[in-house]
């Protein structure tokens, strides 16, 4: 059978089971600790909103469900850390499918993990079990890795390259967008156990795809000649290090700084961003919104649609010859007012109404365009070293957002997206 070089279908997939359960996690594990310290099973309404007035239990409940984030985080960030880098790194000799398909594994293990919980109604703290083991396959960090290093191969055109990884981005917000609304009235409709089936199923044939479909694009392996382009080849254990060691090599004083520079603008957008968005479930759940599932949904999907609109932005501003950079400042401007409004929103309508953070992912796609280029030579090394970084700065995000939100609920909840917003400033 003719293999494909399509790792578009595989994004697409990958995206909508992920976020499929992406909102269901955090209103399962919410419900599960509602049930443990009150004592009173959730309500559960028809209408738009239904929550317990402020009150010590509910803030409890929003602390402890912060925490057990915290948790989840902490234990799984180093393993998968070390994992992204040393997978996406080795995929220059052992090729780029590695990279894609060992994370998919992962998730399939992490959805049926909360499948198994759910359905025996077992303890949650399992759940940070299962985080761990689901880490050591890398995650969502090493799949994009992964993808963004195979279109890299191939793309040799600057322009095409930016068009096709903002167009990776965009079809991310579509399919995920998709998945978060259905996600509200799956759960109204089934319960928390079929959507978690449905998520394993897709993932299930996702695997199946990436391994008897798609193309591999690197056909050398770790035997294959010692040299090449004039560059000697590390063994497996040490191509993650000479890889990203040798990133540098061929420049200019110049652009090595402007590449630091671009990585440290790339990585603390990525952890203001990131852990901005990290508490807005348990923001919504909570007085005065009080969010249904079926609006979480929706406020999911309105937040994923920035794949969308970015790809646009970006591909509207650079037809026009707009810089480059000028586009990650916009993007990034696009962010700090959107949190702004979200920090001081108390009202479903005004929730909803974050127009400005339409253009929130541009800078993620451009800056990895932009720092490709300076590195062409070495994409994979490159591409390694950002999901690396990218996984550090969501998980370390995660992990300070959430425990700051544990501690700033009871008096102000929205004080995250004001620091987030405050983070903003350095990139």
């Amino acid at each position: 059978m003719k293999r494909l070089f399509l790792v578009e279908p595989l994004v697409a997939l990958y995206a909508f089971a992920n976020f499929l359960i992406y909102p269901l996690v955090q209103q399962y594990v919410y419900r599960r600790i509602w049930l443990q310290v009150t004592n009173t099973t959730y309500p559960i309404s028809d209408n738009t909103s239904s929550c317990l007035p402020n009150s010590n239990s509910s803030n409890e409940v929003q602390r402890q469900a912060s925490l057990f984030s915290l948790y989840t985080e902490i234990s799984s960030t180093v393993p998968s850390l070390v994992v992204t880098l040393i997978l996406v790194a080795y995929s220059d000799q052992g090729g780029r499918k590695i990279p894609i398909i060992i994370p998919l594994i992962g998730t399939m293990i992490y959805t049926l993990a909360y499948l198994t919980v759910s359905y025996f109604e077992l303890n949650i703290y399992l759940l940070i079990g299962s985080s761990i083991l689901s880490a050591l396959c890398g995650g969502w960090g090493t799949f994009l890795g992964g993808c963004f290093a195979y279109i890299a191969d191939l793309c040799k055109d600057d322009h095409q390259k930016t068009l096709r990884m903002a167009g990776v981005d965009m079809m991310i917000g579509l399919l995920s967008g998709v998945a978060a609304i259905s996600s509200g009235y799956f759960l109204r409709a089934a319960g928390f156990n079929w959507p978690f089936l449905t998520s394993s199923f897709i993932l299930f044939f996702n695997i199946l795809y990436a391994i008897f479909i798609l193309e591999e694009t690197v056909k050398k392996t770790p035997n294959d000649a010692i040299i090449s382009d004039g560059v000697p080849q590390c063994s497996a254990i040490k191509q993650m290090i000479c890889g990203v060691c040798q990133m540098p090599i061929g420049t200019s004083h110049r652009w090595k700084a402007v590449l630091a520079l671009l990585i440290i603008s790339f990585t603390s957008f990525s952890f203001a961003y990131v852990g901005g968005l990290s508490t807005v479930i348990l923001y919504e759940l909570k007085q005065p919104l009080c969010w249904t599932e079926i609006l979480i949904g929706y406020g999911s999907a309105l937040s994923l649609t920035v794949f969308l609109t970015s790809f646009v932005g970006v591909s509207v501003f650079t037809y026009c010859g707009v810089p480059q950079l000028l586009i990650v400042l916009l993007g990034i401007l696009s962010v700090i007012s959107g949190m702004v409004m979200a920090a001081f929103a108390k009202t479903t309508l005004l929730m909803f109404t974050r127009i400005p953070m339409l253009l929130a992912i541009m800078p993620f796609s451009v800056l990895r365009a932009m720092m490709s280029k300076i590195v062409p030579k070495s994409e994979q090394a490159l591409f390694a070293f950002l999901s690396f970084m990218e996984s550090l700065t969501n998980n370390v995000s995660t992990g300070v957002f959430n425990s700051v939100y544990a501690a700033t609920v009871a008096w102000f909840p929205g004080f995250v997206f004001l620091l987030s917003a405050g983070l903003c400033v350095i990139p």
